[in-house]
């Protein structure tokens, strides 16, 4: 899930910075540095916020599947 988060926010920045590049008619070798810099940068960002979520959802979904495993432990077996 990092992975795709990385992908997908550092993609979308550099594609935002070129846009904004093309737009202002900046400089190219200026605007391709920036975008560069704004891809590693989020792609970073994005890998982070990925990995965090992939935890929580694991741990989320750990604690449940326990306290259903406990549940049904309890429960006298009906024959």
């Amino acid at each position: 899930m990092s992975r795709v988060y990385a992908g997908i926010l550092g993609s979308l920045a550099m594609v935002v910075v070129i846009c904004r590049g093309w737009l202002s008619s900046g400089g190219v070798e200026g605007t391709l540095m920036s975008a560069i810099a704004y891809l590693v940068a989020f792609a970073i960002v994005g890998a982070i916020l990925g990995y965090l979520a992939e935890t929580t959802v694991d741990e989320s979904v750990r604690v449940k599947l326990e306290q259903e495993l406990a549940r049904s432990a309890e429960k006298p077996a009906t024959s």
